[in-house]
């Protein structure tokens, strides 16, 4: 078995890389303001990825899944919004033209805008108040035919890059459908009347990938846009989960490379005063680091394989399960990885003045994990309060006293060996001096 990447995916992850480096150093910038990457998405425009993954008989580059789980990997290590917000595209174009309940005069006219007049694509299924939680989702955007097309009113929410794309792909139900899963699937231009924005996107972390909510209130579009309607929209939605959700399981797994390898960039650069070595050499965040890298790889591999066997078998049931628990293992590899990141790092690896681009969105992600304490030395600290250093000398810097403050205030501040060990506040610092 040869795990090797052949050298067409080694060459498209190296293009990736070096987007990702350019996109790096816009993150923190977009991520602050909450503002929409355009700059990116026009590089990855120009790049040729809107066609990525299309077909080679409709004018594409014909890429694999795996080679797009690949590509999007090493995207989302330099800004995991626009990795994130980009894949939208492909994962509502990609099942559009490889279903064959689609007509080829829908595929060729999708074909035609992607491919040769370059248009980006969004999609939005998701509605207010439904939730996976209890199964299949009613929808409550209904599409009612007219002279000439279609109204469509409703409410879509998560539209991501929503304001960006030259189009939006909204799932609806017919008004004069009989079954209770029918749908339509209903291409909108940006400027279609009755189509708004409600600029609502106002999380703590990926930010930039804007997924406002779309308002479509009598929204016209004509006969042409009509892509796809069905009295069961299910076997449609099922046959490509691994568009629909498993495409977005790389860019998560970017985020954790990008948090693994800043967390080892720092610890090489972080030299404790009076110490001769950096945090690096410390047999604790060794072994910290080697657990994470194992993590870290294992996540690697069972993506890959997952794509490996959707392209190989199709929409079969182990890939089903194969892709289901690949985003289980990279989920839980970043939530591990940005955690320890965190705690390794000290109170100063959330600040943003202090962190990466690449980190400053992994530390947002750790705010959705289980605030666990664990210390450098491995030990479990205290689930309602942690020690933490609160003045340091005036002459040489040193923290020189500890100080118990609640949990939620010191989430990502975990004492270290030698503190945690100390009963009493430390009032005199290594150079002898006393504040």
């Amino acid at each position: 078995m040869d795990f090797a990447l052949n050298k067409t995916q080694q060459q498209l992850r190296q293009r990736c890389l070096e987007l990702a480096t350019d996109f790096a150093t816009r993150s923190t910038e977009h991520d602050r303001d909450a503002s929409h990457p355009i700059e990116n998405y026009e590089s990855l425009r120009a790049e040729g990825f809107l066609n990525l993954t299309i077909g080679e008989q409709w004018g594409g580059s014909g890429a694999s899944f795996l080679d797009h789980t690949i590509a999007y990997e090493a995207l989302g290590q330099g800004c995991p919004s626009t990795a994130l917000a980009f894949n939208m595209h492909a994962s509502v174009v990609m099942p559009v033209l490889e279903s064959p309940d689609v007509g080829g005069d829908v595929k060729q006219r999708i074909a035609d805008l992607v491919v040769r007049q370059r248009k980006l694509i969004g999609g939005n299924f998701s509605e207010p108040g439904t939730t996976s939680l209890i199964g299949e989702r009613g929808l409550t955007a209904r599409a009612r035919r007219v002279d000439g097309g279609y109204s469509i009113t409703g409410r879509k929410m998560f539209a991501s890059m929503l304001e960006a794309a030259d189009y939006v792909i909204v799932l609806a139900y017919p008004e004069d459908a009989t079954t209770p899963f029918a749908g339509a699937l209903l291409l909108v231009p940006a400027g279609a009347a009755g189509r708004s924005v409600n600029a609502n996107w106002n999380t703590l972390g990926m930010r930039a990938t804007r997924s406002d909510s779309l308002i479509l209130d009598d929204c016209h579009v004509p006969d042409s846009s009509l892509l796809l309607r069905t009295d069961d929209m299910r076997p449609f939605r099922h046959a490509y989960l691994n568009w629909f959700w498993g495409s977005y399981t790389a860019v998560y797994l970017g985020v954790a490379v990008a948090a693994y390898d800043e967390l080892r960039r720092t610890m090489h650069s972080r030299q404790p005063s009076g110490v001769a070595q950096s945090l690096a050499y410390h047999p604790d965040v060794r072994r910290h680091i080697a657990e994470l890298s194992v993590d870290l790889e294992a996540a690697r591999l069972i993506t890959y394989r997952s794509a490996w066997l959707r392209d190989t078998d199709g929409p079969t049931a182990e890939a089903t399960a194969a892709m289901y628990r690949a985003k289980y293992m990279v989920g839980e590899a970043v939530n591990r990885i940005t955690r320890v990141a965190l705690t390794l790092g000290g109170p100063t690896a959330s600040s943003r003045a202090r962190v990466s681009s690449s980190c400053s969105a992994t530390e947002r992600s750790h705010r959705f994990s289980h605030h666990r304490r664990i210390s450098a030395c491995g030990r479990w600290g205290s689930t309602n309060s942690a020690l933490i250093p609160v003045r340091s000398c005036r002459r040489c810097g040193r923290f020189n006293r500890l100080q118990r403050v609640p949990a939620r205030a010191a989430a990502h501040a975990c004492a270290s060996t030698a503190a945690a060990e100390a009963a009493e506040p430390l009032r005199t610092s290594s150079c002898g001096s006393r504040c």
